[in-house]
């Protein structure tokens, strides 16, 4: 989500999606829900109260300098789980869908061309892997990879195939076409785009940024973009029996972008 343009699009969407099309969980990235550079409480709260089982982030994680204190009470709130030991609040947890299924959900962020340089993303996935098994210990294993490289976020993705039943990434803001199931049974896509308004650069105003390519001088800061926004996400189905990925497809709904939905809903 980007502003709250996109914040509007989420919550006066989600919840209909949701009753429509029986969706037992649903994963939200609130990295740039306020003003497009952080989150809030209020805003994870209201993110929640719209039907999401929990919000993942990124870089931008402790844009909002209260981020650094109710992460450490807010459960269903990730931060990138390859940060340093010590960083307050966690990087991945076990949720119950609501169908009973039990759902592990790790944030992490990938280290080509990102800032700041984390631990290991790969290393730090392996540690979790071996912490519990998808089909023994969880029902669904979700990635949301973080990352500006798609040849790292695709690379990841096959180094979890099999063990994961979906790698999610994002970070780009623009929605990509690749989304696919890999020979292991793993559901990837390189990005799932923005909840925001595609109407300026990347959910922000395009002037600003503009100008800095123009001219390297800043003039202002930068102000998330208010017009009406798409909403982006992936929709996936997930076996009961193994836990792997069965049919994944895109979402898009709003304007700007083609729209799309999954062909079986």
């Amino acid at each position: 989500m980007v502003g709250r343009s996109g914040r509007t699009a989420v919550y006066e969407r989600l919840p209909r999606l949701i009753a429509d099309h029986h969706i037992d969980f649903a994963i939200v990235n609130g990295e740039n829900a306020a003003g497009g550079f952080g989150v809030t409480e209020t805003i994870l709260t209201d993110t929640l109260d719209a039907g999401a089982d929990v919000m993942t982030t990124g870089n931008h994680v402790w844009d909002q300098r209260e981020a650094l204190v109710f992460a450490e009470r807010q459960e269903r709130f990730l931060r990138p789980a390859n940060y340093p030991d010590g960083t307050p609040g966690r990087g991945m947890g076990v949720f119950e869908a609501r169908n009973g299924a039990r759902v592990m959900v790790s944030n992490l962020m990938g280290r080509v061309f990102m800032s700041p340089d984390l631990d290991d993303p790969f290393v730090a996935a392996e540690r979790q892997l071996d912490g519990g098994r998808l089909g023994r210990d969880f029902d669904c294993v979700v990635f949301d990879f973080h990352a500006e490289a798609t040849s790292e976020k695709v690379c990841f993705a096959h180094f979890v195939d099999g063990r994961a039943s979906l790698v999610v990434g994002t970070h780009t803001h623009t929605p990509t076409a690749d989304h696919t199931i890999f020979d292991g049974g793993t559901g990837y896509i390189s990005d799932v785009g923005m909840c925001g308004d595609y109407g300026h650069s990347l959910g922000m105003e395009k002037e600003e940024p503009l100008n800095r390519f123009l001219t390297k001088v800043p003039r202002g800061r930068f102000e998330a973009a208010t017009g009406p926004a798409t909403l982006c996400g992936v929709a996936v189905e997930i076996s009961d029996r193994t836990g792997l990925c069965e049919r994944i497809a895109p979402i898009r709904i709003g304007p700007r972008l083609e729209e799309t939905m999954p062909s079986w809903w």
